[in-house]
């Protein structure tokens, strides 16, 4: 297939990579220096250990360049959630046909605005489990292969799960796109807010009976969201969504603390969520958003109330602009408590 990816960070490279080096055609649309680098010195893709150079590729300083080196059979989205729309209006910039676009994006907000732009008929749905870094411009190491979830409601549906597959990439297809990508943003809400408010590591949020609590609020403010749109988790790749969400709903506190202490915290090692790492690297913006801010938004829109989503949301907006002092949260969890 020919695939036109639009972003060469951690997600671009390790799937565009992967698909590169399986003979597909792919070409990537980054920023100009970023570009010229990976054009100079290729991809170094790290899986399973083994680390080798791409260089079977096209990369292309602008949108409206890659778009010209075409036709594709798809477009993959693989940008953070608030860079999506510029991305879009740059391809409907050049006048050019712009092919279906894949979202392999965090958030539930993005395929709606790629509809919106583009049609709905031009929007797959997919979702990303496997755990990867990014140490440095055009390298990316595979942590923990999970696989891609990609939606069968669209006709490339199939041909993506059949290529992915083809690079070894264990995609599998699911028949409904919204609980898919509801489920999958169930597991980026773990932790990840409070742990950029309060500067902690996600094993300390679980492990602390009241932090663990504001955890578990978050959870069920999400799933009393998605119930009210019919929606049920299912399990994603390598991923026991249903598990997480029974522990989060239904379980007695002193099963479920343990078990989420482990398998949430210690699972992820001395690495921090995105948002403690977006916010406490200074970039002035998370996703935040994107994710609790959606949960809070739809939940608004159904009647469903989502407190917590939405003064994490609220804060952490507030700690990346600058308004609020992050030494207020530091290591604070009473701090934050007092807002909920």
């Amino acid at each position: 297939m020919r695939f036109l990816f639009l972003g060469a960070g951690a997600i671009g490279t390790y799937v565009g990579g992967s698909l590169a080096a399986a003979g597909h055609q792919v070409t990537f649309s980054e920023q100009p220096d970023a570009a010229a680098a990976i054009a100079a010195d290729g991809l170094r893709l790290t899986r399973g250990g083994v680390t080798r150079e791409v260089r079977d590729f096209a990369i292309f300083g602008s949108a409206a360049e890659a778009l010209a080196a075409g036709p594709y059979d798809v477009a993959v989205c693989a940008l953070k959630s608030f860079d999506t729309e510029a991305a879009l209006d740059s391809l409907l910039a050049t006048g050019e046909a712009v092919p279906p676009v894949l979202s392999l994006q965090n958030g539930v907000a993005n395929e709606p605005l790629i509809a919106t732009k583009l049609g709905a008929d031009q929007v797959v749905t997919g979702t990303v489990t496997t755990a990867v870094s990014k140490p440095g411009t055009g390298q990316v190491v595979e942590e923990k292969l999970r696989g891609i979830g990609i939606a069968l409601n669209h006709p490339l549906g199939q041909a993506l799960v059949d290529a992915l597959n083809d690079a070894g990439l264990q995609a599998v297809g699911y028949p409904e796109p919204q609980a898919m990508k509801w489920s999958k943003l169930l597991t980026n809400l773990t932790g990840n807010a409070t742990s950029a408010i309060l500067d902690e590591p996600v094993s300390v949020l679980f492990a602390d009976r009241r932090t663990y609590g504001i955890e578990i609020a978050v959870l069920r403010e999400c799933l009393a969201v998605m119930a009210a749109m019919g929606l049920r988790p299912v399990d994603l790749p390598g991923t026991p969504v249903r598990a997480l969400a029974l522990a989060a709903k239904s379980l007695p506190r002193f099963i479920a603390q343990p078990a989420l202490t482990k398998a949430l915290g210690g699972g992820r090692g001395d690495k921090m969520p995105s948002f403690h790492i977006d916010l406490h690297s200074g970039r002035g913006r998370t996703e935040v958003r994107f994710l609790n801010g959606a949960v809070a938004e739809r939940g608004a829109a159904l009647g469903v109330p989502t407190p917590v989503n939405r003064v994490l949301t609220d804060t952490l907006e507030a700690l990346s602009s600058g308004s609020e002092s992050i030494e207020r949260f530091r290591h604070q969890p009473d701090a934050l408590l007092a807002l909920l």
